[in-house]
């Protein structure tokens, strides 16, 4: 298919569009090195209305590192970097593995914040290493904090008080008694603009269902909310874990799906296991 109909002397980039439990992810492959879409390329390819449709641009790039299979970047839809995306991984995983360049059931890849083990357990599933969750303020990063704490306060006394961490991006957590009423599209963006995170955050808002199931959303910096937040998942289990509120391995319920997150236990990385879908392939001209 394509995505817009030009002249056929028009230059045209091969496109994959996959979905992990609803976050949706419009894959490119660029190793060789092929340059990096421009900001405006990844808006266009993500609007919705006249382009191709998604929450972030994943790009597969050559391994950085002796061991990776393949390494890989993050656009949002706005054009702006991301650090990680752990839905994306998983789609990259996939896209892998059926190219042929992941073989076994076992391999790594290189994302922008490390190297990652990643395991295939079956029916499109895979589970990865997500890394150790990052509690100081400062490595967040956060102002105004020198201390991890269990709750911040915003420098907007109307926002909610909220739990912080990194999972090689930025996340705050707000608890929430019913998460369908939860003010995601208010509260979301005030947090992001607070100030208090120089590099803006993903902010979830969770409903504690019982000791290994969680209901998440999640309101992400550069998208708005998503159906899915990988990273997001695991920064809330990490979160909730901490405070004893949850089991250390826990189902998280997302608008598009359910994810397991694990993390035996402080120094140890997280584990993520997921699904991963194929939606269709595509030519993109930008003339």
């Amino acid at each position: 298919m394509s995505a817009r109909p030009h002249a056929a002397s028009a230059p045209r980039l091969h496109f994959t569009k996959m979905h992990g439990a609803g976050n949706d992810f419009v894959v490119l492959d660029l190793r060789g090195g092929r340059p990096p879409p421009s900001p405006e390329r990844c808006r266009a390819l993500a609007d919705r209305h006249v382009g191709v449709g998604c929450d972030q641009i994943l790009t597969i790039e050559d391994p950085l590192s002796d061991g990776a299979v393949a390494a890989y970047g993050i656009w949002n839809a706005d054009g702006s970097r991301s650090q990680q995306c752990g839905n994306g991984a998983r789609c990259i995983a996939a896209w892998l593995v059926r190219d042929g360049a992941a073989g076994g059931e076992r391999f790594q890849l290189d994302s922008p914040t490390g190297r990652h083990m990643v395991e295939r357990i079956g029916d499109g599933r895979f589970r990865i290493a997500m890394g150790v969750p990052e509690f100081d303020p400062t490595r967040i990063p956060m102002h105004r904090f020198a201390r991890p704490q269990e709750q911040y306060i915003a420098a907007n006394p109307s926002l909610p008080p909220f739990g912080a961490v990194s999972m090689g991006n930025p996340h705050a957590l707000i608890e929430a008694d019913d998460i369908a009423a939860a003010p995601v599209a208010t509260i979301g963006p005030a947090l992001q603009r607070d100030g208090v995170f120089p590099e803006s955050v993903n902010v979830g808002f969770a409903q504690v269902a019982s000791r290994d199931r969680v209901r998440l959303r999640v309101y992400e910096r550069g998208v708005g909310e998503t159906l899915a937040c990988g990273s997001g998942a695991c920064a809330a289990a990490a979160i909730l874990m901490k405070r004893g509120r949850i089991d250390r391995s826990v189902t998280i319920a997302l608008p598009g799906g359910e994810l397991l997150i694990e993390w035996p236990d402080d120094d140890a990385p997280v584990m993520m296991s997921g699904p991963t879908a194929f939606v269709f392939e595509g030519e993109w001209s930008d003339e």
